[in-house]
């Protein structure tokens, strides 16, 4: 075969993989959006989840994996307030535990938490399966003296508190304060990464000793390498690089764990979780991409290789609508040992499992 031949083969196998990935129209919003037509080996498992006493769902915040890979930890914003308004603050006014813990077949088998939040939204495990959690209300959310929100919270597995970072109550920018902070990531070495800045307020990493001395901030509002417009997950990788959803900016930004910008990913859609499981893949749910928000991609979550930032499957959120601004999908993700996948969906207010149904 000619070197002519050869080249034009792989031209026009290269073209076929663009257009098989770009280029297929989606069937929502009279064919105007694009959808990313990646693989999809999972399918959903049906009400996988299920709340004891007949506790209907609320919204689903954060989920993460307990040190043993089979325990799935998750915020479930206490009871399912179908009042839009109180989208933001649904546990304002609840006792209801809102810290589960889901065995293998789906049911709870612990929970803590209850009273103590008005918005509980991001959510880490560390290495000794201490549950982190972030209370991400809004300043104008908070009743007038409410000692709640604007604070990271480190309970032990059974639900002690061992640490509290930020000043309950009180937003603010400085080492002791946070205003509405999204998620939380604890390094190897227990050092605490915070994403500060549900909404445009912070804006902000803030890094944190493992006995929760103040370290140092990096970010500020904006669109060039190490701004952010709603920071809304964080998560570090098996190289130690920080991964920070800048979900306004439709992007992911990786840095170094002194704040030294790495790289910019946009090939993630608009991301709202990042999860990283111990094969080096990168998972990261994207809720809210539409018509509006991101023009030309599709609500869902995308899989990848964390090293070379190459997307390999996506799995489509299947109820989703172009249309809508909603944010309908899955917000956060977790991957167990056995390679099942989690995603927390507020809107709809389900806990979906996916498991794999082919190589």
């Amino acid at each position: 075969m000619g070197n002519a031949r050869r080249l034009g083969l792989l031209v026009a196998l290269v073209l076929g993989m663009v257009v098989a990935f770009a280029l297929v129209k989606s069937p929502g919003a009279g064919g105007t959006v694009f959808a990313q037509v990646l693989p999809n080996p999972y399918r959903i498992v049906e009400g996988w989840a299920q709340l004891p006493d007949g506790r209907k769902m609320g919204a689903v915040g954060k989920v993460g994996i307990a040190p043993d890979g089979t325990h799935i930890w998750a915020v479930v914003r206490c009871e399912p307030l179908y009042d839009q308004a109180r989208f933001g603050d649904e546990c304002r006014d609840s006792k209801t535990d809102s810290i589960l813990e889901f065995g293998p077949d789906g049911k709870v088998v612990k929970s803590f938490g209850g009273g103590m939040f008005i918005w509980p939204h991001g959510l880490a495990i560390d290495k000794d399966g201490n549950v982190w959690v972030t209370d991400a209300v809004a300043a104008n959310r908070t009743p007038k003296g409410d000692k709640r929100g604007q604070q990271v919270v480190k309970f032990s597995p059974e639900g002690k508190v061992l640490m509290t970072l930020g000043t309950p109550g009180e937003p603010g920018n400085d080492p002791t304060h946070f205003n509405s902070p999204s998620d939380v990531a604890v390094a190897a070495n227990g050092d605490i990464f915070v994403a500060d800045g549900h909404g445009d307020n912070n804006n902000r990493v803030v890094k944190f000793s493992k006995d929760g001395k103040f370290i140092k901030t990096w970010g500020k509002t904006g669109w060039a390498p190490g701004e952010f417009h709603t920071l809304h997950a964080i998560a570090i990788d098996s190289q130690g690089r920080v991964f920070v959803g800048d979900r306004g900016n439709n992007r992911i930004q990786i840095f170094d764990q002194e704040g030294k910008s790495l790289a910019v990913w946009t090939q993630f859609g608009k991301p709202s979780g990042i999860f990283f499981d111990n094969k080096d893949q990168i998972y990261v749910a994207d809720s809210e991409s539409d018509d509006v928000q991101n023009p030309g991609w599709e609500m869902g979550i995308r899989i990848g290789d964390a090293r070379t930032g190459w997307i390999n499957a996506f799995i489509l959120y299947p109820w989703g609508d172009p249309r809508r601004t909603a944010g309908d999908g899955a917000e956060f993700v977790a991957v167990d040992k056995d390679g099942n996948i989690y995603g927390g969906e507020p809107n709809p207010k389900r806990l979906q499992k996916y498991v794999k149904v082919r190589p």
